[in-house]
This record gives C-alpha cells, structure tokens and sequence, in this order.
C-alpha cells in the first residue's frame, strides 16, 4: 500500500471518553465490540481490549454486505480461535443481529446461572457497546431497539455521550462515544481508517489517500475498479483515467484530480465498488 502523508488524530474529548468506558465497566456484565468487517484488526483499538480486560466479550463483524465475505469468514475463525463470540452482521440492514441477544445470554450463561441459584430473577444485564468512531455502533443500537433512540450519521464521532437502551426485561445497551488511539504507531493502521471513514477527511490529504486506495484495490481487486469505472484490465488505472471516464473535467479539458479522489472514497465506503476487504488475518 502506498505511503501517503503522516496521519495523527489527537481529538480532546478522546481522554474524556476512556474515562468515561473505565468509570462505566463496573455497571456492565458483558463487552459488545464492533469492529469493521473490512478491516477488523485495524478498527479494534487496543484501549478498548486493555479497559474491557476479562469481560466476557461479544464481537461483531459489522458492515459484512461491503466486505469480501471469503475474507470475513477467515476473520471469524481466527477471533472465535482466541476466546470470543463473533457474529458477522450488517446493522443497517438487520443482517445477522437476530442471534444478538440469544449470543449475549451465551456468554453470560454463568452469570445467569448464579444469579439465579441466589434468587435474582428479574435483573437486567447489562451491556456496553463499544468501538472505534463510524464502525456503527449507533446503527446497531437504533436496529436492536426498533425505535431510532440514538443518532445515526454516517461520519465519524456523532455518539458523545453515553446513553442506556432498554432491550426488554432482560437487556439494557450502553452506548458509548467511538474511541480512537491518540497517536497511530502504525501509519498503514491510519491509512486503512481513513480508507473506511474513521478518520475524518480534513485530517488528512484526500488526494493522497485516494490515489493509495487505488493502488491497492488495482493489486487485489482489479475487476471491480474496471467494473465501476468502465476501464479496460490492461489500463493503467489512475485517478486520472477514472477522471476522464467519469467526464470530471476542469477548465481546459484537464482531470478533476480532487473529485476523482472523494468519488472514489465515497464509492468505496458505501459499497458501490463491491464487497472488498482491506486486511487478512495472519
């Protein structure tokens, strides 16, 4: 993947939100982590996995309808291998969230058991949900409810609060503001999050990262690029070429360099090139 300039992200409220998560994990039974399907090991922040500590944990693979489903399956092999109940979801769609509470109620079968040896029938559980800005914890929240309780934006860091959903009788959610590192070690960590989303575009150059998108999707997928922008395989494919085809042209006849870019961006995050998947698991 090409290098582009140095991404960091020192956001304040940041620190706020970590004391926020240590403060609340004393309330909370279990850790619901939703990480993005297309890059599941670069949107788990290793904050979270350090504060959730030995909760028991349930992770979601969310947004499975944009990532290489071949992919995802190896994915959730490789989290089920290391100790976690993973579901592979798609939250604005409602794919796959109806195991949700029967999985919750699985891993908190112990709990459940001694709670009720002790005659606390009638309790809550209680949940919280975690994750890295724009992974949709917001869109799995208002899809778990059914009444649009929470906002739901497709932009990094709307949720800043926290906030209590009631499920039913049983289940309440905790919904608590994304949380990103406060420096990126790795900069191919940061260039996969802003290819998806969560870093926010005017941190970084949009043309470079565009134009580093490309080069990895001509290396593993080709033929959707060639799909969407109608261009030949043995054409060298360039924001320039996908310009052109699109007719986004500036004055003079020349590229419209830093359309192409958001076009291509956008395309990706929504899915309109095809099911695509940024990372492998080792």
């Amino acid at each position: 993947m090409k290098e582009i300039s140095n991404i960091q992200w020192f956001p304040g409220h940041m620190t706020k939100t970590r004391r926020q998560i240590e403060a609340s994990l004393k309330m909370v039974d279990a850790i619901v982590e939703i990480v993005d399907a297309r890059v599941p090991l670069s949107s788990r922040n290793p904050i979270i996995q350090e504060l959730a500590g030995s909760k028991p944990t349930v992770m979601i693979l969310n947004k499975c309808d944009y990532a290489d489903d071949k992919i995802t399956a190896l994915w959730q092999k490789h989290y089920t291998a290391m100790g976690y109940k993973v579901m592979v979801c798609d939250c604005r769609s409602g794919k796959g969230v109806k195991y949700f509470i029967p999985n919750v109620k699985s891993v908190l079968a112990d709990l459940l058991a001694k709670r009720k040896a002790k005659g606390f029938i009638g309790r809550s559980l209680r949940v919280m949900v975690v994750g890295i800005p724009n992974v949709g914890k917001s869109s799995f929240i208002n899809r778990m409810a059914k009444t649009g309780k929470t906002k739901v934006e497709d932009r990094p860091g709307v949720t800043r609060g926290q906030q209590w959903v009631a499920l039913d009788k049983e289940l309440e959610l905790l919904d608590t503001p994304g949380i990103l590192w406060p420096k990126f070690d790795d900069q191919q960590v940061a260039i996969k999050l802003g290819f998806t989303g969560a870093i926010k575009d005017d941190v970084m150059d949009v043309y470079e990262l565009a134009e580093s998108l490309v080069d990895f999707l001509k290396e593993n997928y080709r033929e959707n690029l060639c799909q969407r922008y109608k261009l030949n395989q043995e054409d060298d494919i360039t924001l320039e070429a996908i310009a052109k085809k699109r007719g986004m042209l500036v004055s003079g006849g020349e590229p419209d360099l830093d359309r192409a870019a958001a076009t291509v961006l956008d395309e990706f995050r929504s899915g309109k090139l095809g099911k695509i998947s940024l990372e492998k698991p080792c």
